[in-house]
């Protein structure tokens, strides 16, 4: 389905909800698979997070989580564990294109059972359920944080608990502190000095216990564009938020404000509201803990006219697609001029936004979403649009709720 976004204008004020964090969310269901005591609020009504429940709670031993790269990496480990049991795993042809060596070899190194069944180091993989006996891991520490959260939800589980040590800069430790908090919230004992982190088995049952998931951060990321793009002054409330947030993506309120957005919050809410910025210099952002919010930040830069330079982007080379390449094509067709080397992004500043440019989604939802708010500069088509249903499947309706006009 194409989505076509006219040249719009937003309402002056407006009010979007949005459902849970895609990655709590995640990381709570396989805890919950793991401890049935724990009861979730909020949840992410995403594709990637109902792919997790059905795969938790089906009896077969056939699994397609087609394109949720989190649910494959987690699922990986839990079912690693599920001792007398054998499944297949496997995903979308993009999904078999996307590296999980690492788990692997992590896993195996602690007694898991795991078969590649057409590619080595990459989906569809057999897993054969057991006793996992060692305790002790070691990674490289600039692996996706997904890896090591994977195998952090499943060390309670484990008879002497888990100690990872993590070789070299760790990167992504937001998503790691995320996932340690989680488990301390349900009653989970962990430690992580320097680049070691330990969790400690359970002896007991975890208590009961209800968790409410923080709304999307990332999702919050397309308003903010919006905002700054918009062409009157305007605000626009998100709910539910709150101010010391697990998500590394909570940096959008201290990164948007060099494009004139400031972030108010007021009872689990923000307020988004624009400011005049006249100097849109020195962009430059290490994206290091939040890779996911670069393609916003790039369409927002670019639809100021500014330059912007963004690193720490290692990351989204094997993503959903390789969004740095996908970047530089999709904003160049605009008429921007972008550099990317395999970490970084450069955009040069242009006055140019090139007029009904269809979008290209590459089975991305983020690469749909980001672009959405330059149609508060020109009119564009956005390529298979339902995409966004991966992690926000309201988009398109939110988006007319504030009036742009979506066709």
């Amino acid at each position: 389905m194409n989505i076509t976004l006219q040249k719009s204008t937003i309402h002056k004020s407006s009010a979007v909800e949005i459902t849970g964090s895609k990655s709590e969310s995640n990381r709570l269901l396989l805890l919950q698979a793991l401890y049935p005591n724990i009861k979730i609020e909020n949840l992410s009504n995403s594709d990637d997070s109902v792919l997790m429940q059905k795969a938790i709670k089906t009896g077969s031993d056939f699994i397609d989580i087609h394109h949720a790269g989190t649910a494959m990496r987690f699922l990986t480990a839990y079912f690693s564990i599920q001792e007398g049991r054998e499944i297949t795993i496997t995903g979308s042809s993009r999904m078999k294109e996307r590296p999980i060596k690492i788990l692997v070899d992590a896993l195996k190194a602690l007694g898991a059972k795991i078969e590649y069944l057409e590619n080595e180091g990459f989906p569809p993989l057999k897993i054969q359920g057991t006793k996992l006996a060692k305790n002790k891991v070691s990674l490289d520490a600039n692996v996706s944080s997904q890896y090591i959260s994977a195998l952090l939800l499943i060390a309670s589980k484990l008879d002497n608990g888990l100690e990872i040590q993590l070789n070299g800069k760790i990167t992504s430790v937001p998503y790691i502190k995320m996932t340690l908090s989680l488990l301390n919230e349900i009653g989970i004992e962990t430690n992580f000095k320097k680049n070691t982190i330990i969790v400690k088995p359970i002896i007991d049952k975890v208590e009961p216990k209800t968790l409410i998931v923080e709304s999307d951060w990332s999702s919050a990321s397309y308003f903010y564009s919006i905002v700054a793009l918009s062409a009157v002054a305007t605000e626009i409330t998100l709910s539910s938020y709150k101010k010391e947030s697990l998500q590394g993506d909570s940096v959008l309120a201290e990164i948007y404000k060099n494009f004139g957005v400031e972030t108010n919050f007021e009872d689990n809410q923000i307020k988004l509201t624009k400011v005049e910025k006249d100097n849109l210099s020195n962009l430059n952002f290490k994206l290091n803990d939040a890779p996911d919010i670069a393609q916003t930040i790039a369409v927002t830069a670019f639809g100021l006219g500014a330059e912007c330079k963004m690193t720490g982007l290692h990351t989204l080379k094997i993503k959903e697609t390789d969004r740095l390449i996908a970047l530089k094509t999709e904003l160049e067709k605009f008429g921007a001029q972008v550099d990317i080397t395999d970490e970084s992004l450069h955009l040069n500043s242009s006055q140019t936004i090139n007029n009904k440019i269809s979008v290209a989604t590459y089975n991305d939802h983020r690469m749909a979403m980001a672009f959405a708010p330059l149609a508060l500069r020109t009119n564009l088509i956005i390529e298979k649009g339902d995409v966004v249903s991966k992690s926000y499947p309201e988009f398109w309706e939110d988006l007319s709720t504030i009036g742009f006009q979506v066709k």
